[in-house]
């Protein structure tokens, strides 16, 4: 049913459950699995100064290399792409999933409402609403038993 699942990392312990469902559905599939970070490129377009931008750009690099060595760690054999690109989140997981002709994507969410998610916005809920290919999410972060 998957040849290709997409799933999208940020590098926090709290996607590792993702990263053990993506892996779990591509082994029962026979499926490649894709990684990929994001650099939020929307987060210091307003800096001044090239230096500053040039720094938190390499520091923002690192960081999204540690995500994907993280998630290579975690998944293994299983992980045929990892990739690193800068833009927005939702639009750059969405082009992606459909350049790479993934048949899935498999991310997580937080479960936000009310005023949390008006204010803080959501990743998984643009990709879900304006993605072609079918979307998985995984509920990451705090339960009511923490």
């Amino acid at each position: 049913m998957y040849e290709r699942i997409l799933v999208p990392t940020d590098g926090s312990p709290e996607v590792d459950a993702v990263l053990d469902h993506a892996a779990s559905l591509a082994a029962t599939h026979d499926a490649d699995l894709h990684a990929l970070y994001v650099i939020n490129t929307a987060g210091y377009a307003g800096l001044p100064g090239d230096g500053a931008v040039g720094g938190l750009s390499a520091m923002m690099n690192e960081q999204g290399e540690t995500a994907l060595d993280r998630a290579a760690e975690r998944v293994g054999e299983r992980l045929t792409e990892r990739v690193l690109i800068e833009g927005t989140p939702s639009e750059e997981i969405i082009d992606y999933a459909e350049e790479a002709d993934c048949d899935l994507v498999v991310m997580g969410t937080h479960g936000r409402g009310g005023i949390d998610r008006l204010l803080l916005g959501s990743v998984a809920e643009r990709v879900v609403r304006t993605s072609p290919v079918p979307v998985l999410t995984v509920r990451v972060g705090r339960t009511l038993d923490d």
